[in-house]
């Protein structure tokens, strides 16, 4: 499955100033894409803003649009959201990449596990709520890991108060992952949700990227934790790699319609035996659904215009 051109495409990036984020932005813009890209840090986010506008000039695409927003934070992906969708020009792609390790157990001013939020809840959170500004055919790629193999939900304890270990939380957060892409696949083939159009339902992506070598599990890392991440990412691949097969699975005509689905270098894969169980599928979207309400103070139970 080779890339098509994504010229006049609205694409939206999470995660975007590192790693895989940073290197589907670029793979992205290379095909002409309009770039909307997401960071938390200023600093960062802006001096990856001179880069992308570099390769957009070269490549003949628009300048890219930054966005600032913390997604461990409820409240800060609902206002990006809104941003996104009060431009009136509908998304044609979204791509959930950004993700967090930590070696300790920390929440967030919202009360929330931090790992659990900003690798599950943003992700399921911004795509509910931008399901609306979707255009027709419109593709949505989250970022999962094989790790998700390892892990498994747990219900009355997703904080994982009771007892925390990073491995556990990562994994847990990556399951989440693969388990809400299925079932935003399911509902919207079924019309339990509609996108913003009635025709061409948006084509949703669970994405492995395999082993990368990126800091993302060093930068909240130290000790014998640290030097896991380390080591491990000795062995991994450039991140231009899944980038490529998620630039591939946005624009290429081949993946169209091939929604709820697995995937590794633009190649379907069988997940985890836990990741089919789609009443857990229910049951995770339904728990999502109330951390988030939660974490908003008073919010409503229901989320997004998306649901039906």
């Amino acid at each position: 499955m080779s890339a098509s051109s994504l010229k006049g495409k609205r694409c939206v990036v999470t995660g975007a100033t590192s790693g895989i984020g940073y290197a589907t932005v670029e793979a992205l813009l290379g095909l002409g894409a309009e770039l909307v890209f997401v960071g938390r840090d200023p600093g960062r986010t802006a001096a990856a803003a001179k880069a992308f506008e570099s390769l957009a000039r070269k490549a003949g695409a628009p300048p890219p649009q930054q966005e600032l927003a913390d997604l461990s934070l409820m409240t800060e992906v609902a206002d990006l959201a809104s941003r996104l969708a009060d431009t009136g020009k509908p998304i044609d792609a979204l791509v959930n990449c950004a993700g967090i390790y930590t070696a300790k157990r920390t929440l967030t001013a919202e009360g929330l596990e931090t790992q659990f939020a900003v690798n599950h809840l943003a992700p399921f959170f911004l795509t509910t709520r931008l399901l609306p500004a979707m255009s027709a055919g419109s593709r949505i790629a989250t970022v999962s890991s094989d790790s998700h193999y390892y892990g498994w939900i747990r219900w009355n304890d997703p904080s994982l108060e009771g007892k925390y270990l990073s491995l556990w939380a990562y994994e847990q957060s990556k399951l989440a992952n693969v388990l809400f892409s299925y079932e935003l696949a399911r509902r919207l083939e079924t019309g339990a949700l509609k996108a913003g159009s009635v025709e061409g339902k948006p084509t949703v992506f669970a994405i492995d990227p395999g082993l990368v070598n990126t800091d993302m599990g060093q930068k909240h890392a130290k000790g014998l934790t640290g030097l896991f991440w380390s080591l491990r990412r000795r062995g991994g691949t450039s991140p231009t790699r899944p980038a490529s097969g998620i630039s591939a699975l946005l624009s290429s005509p081949e993946a169209a319609g091939r929604t709820g689905l697995y995937w590794r270098d633009a190649v379907p894969l069988r997940s985890s035996r836990r990741s089919y169980d789609a009443a857990a599928a229910r049951r995770l979207w339904e728990l999502s659904e109330a951390m988030v309400v939660k974490a908003l103070r008073g919010g409503s139970s229901h989320i997004g215009e998306a649901e039906g």
